[in-house]
């Protein structure tokens, strides 16, 4: 199951949609959906989990926590809204356009693919331009 949260004043107009889109990611990579939380929040709703999870004293526009067992997908994903919107203008792209980039970034975390190497990030680019296309 995959649920949206709101720890902000900022809320999803097409849940459902986004829901039927990110499952069809999960199966075209050859996993099974478990249970998916996604929490959209502040930057300082983020900048806490980041500073006392991963002692990170930065601002960042996601956190993934995976708890998915072999091939069942599952675990908490937070993005912080107005790190999203500040990266939309930095990109030139609509805050959707830039939201769901995130969104489906840290499925595909999940899904093996890692972003810290050049040919990595590569390939995370594709893959999410791929699923973005996908989303209508």
């Amino acid at each position: 199951m995959i649920e949206f949260n709101y720890e902000t004043e900022f809320s999803l107009d097409n849940e459902e949609q986004l829901a039927i889109w990110i499952s069809n990611v999960i199966l075209s990579e050859e996993f099974k959906q478990g249970d998916i939380n996604y929490i959209f929040c502040d930057d300082d709703y983020l900048f806490k989990l980041n500073l006392e999870f991963l002692n990170h004293d930065t601002l960042t526009d996601i956190i993934s926590f995976d708890y998915s067992i072999g091939k069942i997908i599952q675990g908490d994903i937070f993005i912080s809204i107005e790190r999203v919107k500040e990266n939309a203008i930095d990109f030139n792209v609509s805050f959707l356009d830039e939201l769901h980039r995130v969104m489906v970034h840290g499925i595909l975390h999940y899904c093996g693919y890692k972003d810290k190497s050049d040919d990595d990030e590569r390939l995370m680019r594709n893959k999410e331009n791929h699923y973005l296309k996908q989303l209508v």
